[in-house]
């Protein structure tokens, strides 16, 4: 079976994040920046980085994986999601105009 796409939306605590990000929420978001780096250099994630927005910004990721249920246990394994604060959606995506890795 082929890989499938999920387009991934962090969603922060509150819209002045992470303008007005605490000590402890900069930890938590070092532990997510390593995780996202491993998850990239294993081939599940294809692209990620922060959206600044007007009122505040969010995640993104685009996944590379087998199915919906990978997608969602690979948000719910992110060190911030696990800590409460952030959250996450997962949609799915036909992924056009890029090469996409092939399993």
């Amino acid at each position: 079976m082929s890989k499938q796409h999920y387009f991934f939306k962090l969603i922060p605590p509150r819209p002045t994040f992470p303008y007005d990000i605490s000590d402890a929420e900069k930890l938590i978001m070092k532990e997510h920046a390593s995780y996202f780096r491993e998850q990239f250099a294993a081939g599940r994630v294809l692209l990620f980085g922060p959206v600044m927005v007007a009122g505040g910004a969010f995640g993104l990721a685009v996944l590379e994986v087998d199915d919906e249920a990978e997608a969602r246990q690979f948000g719910e394994y992110d060190p911030s999601v696990r800590s409460g604060l952030n959250r996450y959606e997962v949609h799915p995506m036909q992924l056009d105009g890029a090469q996409a890795k092939r399993a």
